[in-house]
């Protein structure tokens, strides 16, 4: 899947996952109700304009307050990650976050074979 991706690309994509894990991370898990937020992946646009950011969520049942508190403040980390990128880049792709659900497809294929 990822050879439709240029290596341009997938090299922003790393950037951006790593800087905006460590953006997520200084806010502590107090800032999400106590819940551990993780970057686990981040798609970029062709032309480098939209990130997709894949976040994984535990404990699941928290997973709608973190998404709607990170899309509340999709701006301040916007403007965060332009403070780290932004010498690399020429725009600041835009953020929109996406759950990860892949851990809850996980645990119910192994809850499944528990049976």
């Amino acid at each position: 899947m990822e050879a439709a991706y240029s290596t341009r690309q997938l090299k922003v994509a790393r950037e951006i996952q790593k800087d905006l894990a460590e953006i997520i991370r200084s806010k502590g898990m107090a800032a999400f109700g106590g819940a551990m937020v993780t970057v686990s992946e981040v798609r970029v646009s062709p032309d480098l304009s939209l990130a997709k950011v894949y976040v994984s969520v535990f404990p699941s049942d928290k997973q709608h307050d973190v998404m709607s508190r990170l899309e509340s403040d999709v701006k301040m980390y916007r403007g965060e990650l332009g403070h780290k990128i932004g010498k690399q880049l020429r725009i600041v792709p835009e953020i929109v976050f996406w759950l990860d659900t892949s851990i809850d497809y996980a645990e119910h294929i192994e809850e499944l074979l528990k049976k």
